[in-house]
């Protein structure tokens, strides 16, 4: 490569939770560089949750970070071109792109949700990923099925 890679940006923790995934999360979600727009739909969907979720004894902000491990994707099938013909090759992810993977996902299933607003929407889709259901946690299921369904094709790695 002649370029060196960029450096990592310094990534600051959100001013309610102090935690960095948080302000990733919301960074991910945010349109047009309105991110106390995009702080104010997560913490909505935290209060939402907070009030749907009451008899569980956990705190609006463990049901997201469970969520989000329902989510994260162990493995992906990359296209590969050998020989003319085309191989979806499985490869393991890096620890960062499962980080944002998962978070493209939930956010994008909770995003085609029809209805209501988006606080609304992400916490629905968040309360269903708690629980091994919706739309993201399928996504991870068909990737995870795509990627056993290759595992011949795993000695093409890159």
């Amino acid at each position: 490569m002649r370029k060196s890679k960029p450096k990592k940006r310094i990534i600051l923790p959100d001013p309610k939770f102090n935690d960095y995934r948080v302000t990733r999360f919301v960074n991910d979600m945010m349109w047009d560089g309105k991110k106390s727009t995009s702080f104010q739909i997560f913490y909505d969907s935290l209060e939402i949750i907070e009030k749907k979720m009451k008899d569980s004894e956990d705190a609006p902000i463990d049901i997201w970070r469970k969520a989000l491990d329902n989510v994260t994707p162990a493995v992906e099938v990359k296209s590969r071109r050998i020989g003319g013909a085309t191989f979806q090759v499985p490869t393991e992810i890096r620890a960062d792109r499962k980080i944002s993977v998962s978070h493209k996902w939930l956010i994008a299933a909770a995003r085609k949700r029809s209805g209501q607003s988006m606080s609304n929407k992400l916490a629905t889709e968040i309360m269903a990923a708690y629980n091994n259901e919706g739309a993201a946690v399928k996504r991870k299921d068909e990737t995870h099925r795509m990627a056993e369904a290759n595992k011949a094709f795993a000695h093409f790695k890159f």
